[in-house]
């Protein structure tokens, strides 16, 4: 298990209590982080990004954790701030189309389908803009925090709340269609998955280790397994949270769950097909027969998704707050709590190159779009850059050495 006084500086307010009442929680009574970020080395530049543009968006998350992350399409980036303001940028140029100041505490969004975005607050507010111009089409309430991304599915839009529950909405007009409550512990990791859209159902993680089927038409599950049983005598022993959105290929469900394991379902029955010991709350991806995984120690693991072997570990990030990663071509790319982009290669691992494209952290896992990266600083900076090969390093970069070398590893551990 990861120490719990490790996740103090950098993930303030992660806890959330359901049912009032917390034993003693040593970093709030000022005790210093035993585990910092593990500083940089130099590092010999294989890979580079180079930027093409960057903007400023707003607060950012305005020093919180929130799932505000950019959305994208038909060549336009949205993005959204804590404070309210929702964003139209180029893709092309970096150019603002249109800003919007919603006067809410966004923490969930964007996602758009159509002629309409939508956003999540944390006062429980789901609204609607339109692409056009951010005019507003609709709002409506839910009760709770929404701190994952609501989704499109269809006609409806899903989102899954802090207090673990689920709803849908009409997309074209608001009305609620359904919802369904999962009963949650005591204590949980603030924040909630973002729902996958698969079809006629949405697979949503939630608090308990668990993970659901749920079909859209009616909102019941289909089936409910739980991944990872909470373990441990006091209540924040047995956090067992699946906050990172899983990931499908073909009828298998690969997800990561905090305190817990990178694990494999069946799509169909929900049957647990492996597990393999690894905790996680930033998430993972899967690309061209292969899982990324970013664990609750920020160390990037590769896995095979047969059975979990693991295939190499990069371990000189350790506890750099690390997002998801994202993969490009021959490049894993991960950002940290400095606003470091990291690159590392696919095949074993190893340190490519960084670059600083944010004053304040990267917590939205990095977006491909076309040949772009796109990042979005949690301090609202959003820059599109290209992945190229050379031996220059950018100047926010340390002085060039040798790389660190990843470890290669049978079976993934935390």
């Amino acid at each position: 298990m990861r120490p719990m006084s490790r996740l103090a500086p950098a993930l303030l307010g992660l806890l959330a209590l359901h049912l009032g009442g917390c034993s003693y929680i040593p970093w709030l009574a000022g005790e210093k982080d035993p585990r910092p970020p593990t500083e940089l080395a130099p590092v010999a530049t294989e890979q580079a990004l180079t930027p093409l543009w960057t903007i400023g968006t707003g607060k950012g998350t305005d020093g919180r954790r929130l799932s505000l992350e950019p959305a994208h399409q038909k060549g336009q980036l949205f993005v959204a701030d804590a404070r309210g303001l929702v964003t139209a940028i180029s893709a092309a140029d970096g150019r603002i189309l249109w800003q919007r100041d919603t006067g809410l505490p966004l923490s969930g969004g964007p996602d758009v389908a159509g002629d309409r975005l939508v956003v999540g607050s944390t006062n429980g507010d789901l609204l609607a803009l339109a692409i056009a111009d951010g005019g507003e089409l609709w709002r409506a309430q839910v009760g709770s925090e929404i701190l994952s991304v609501p989704r499109f599915a269809g006609d409806q839009v899903v989102l899954h709340t802090l207090n673990d529950s689920v709803f849908g909405f009409n997309a074209a007009t608001g009305e609620q269609l359904w919802n369904y409550d999962f009963q949650a512990p005591v204590l949980t990791l603030r924040g909630s998955s973002t729902p996958l859209i698969l079809n006629d159902y949405a697979l949503v993680g939630v608090s308990g280790g668990r993970l659901a089927k749920i079909e859209l038409a009616s909102g019941l599950p289909e089936w409910i397994t739980t991944v990872t049983p909470p373990r441990g005598r006091s209540e924040l022993e047995r956090i067992a949270d699946l906050n990172a959105t899983p990931v499908v290929m073909g009828q298998t469900v690969y997800v990561a769950t905090y305190n817990g394991d990178l694990a494999a379902l069946d799509l169909v029955s929900g049957a647990v097909l492996w597990r393999r010991a690894l905790s996680s709350y930033a998430g993972l991806t899967l690309a061209d027969g292969t899982l990324y995984v970013t664990d609750a120690d920020d160390i990037v693991w590769a896995a095979k998704p047969e059975d979990g072997t693991g295939l190499w570990k990069q371990e000189a990030l350790r506890y750099r707050i690390l997002s998801a990663p994202t993969v490009v071509g021959n490049t894993v790319l991960v950002g940290d709590l400095e606003g470091y982009i990291h690159l590392l290669a696919r095949g074993d691992g190893r340190l490519l190159g960084r670059a600083r494209l944010a004053k304040g952290a990267i917590q939205a896992q990095p977006l491909v779009l076309g040949g772009q990266v796109i990042v979005l600083g949690a301090d609202g900076t959003l820059s599109a850059s290209i992945l190229a090969t050379g031996t220059s390093i950018p100047a926010s970069s340390p002085p060039a050495a040798p790389s660190a070398t990843p470890t290669k590893v049978a079976t993934p551990r935390p």
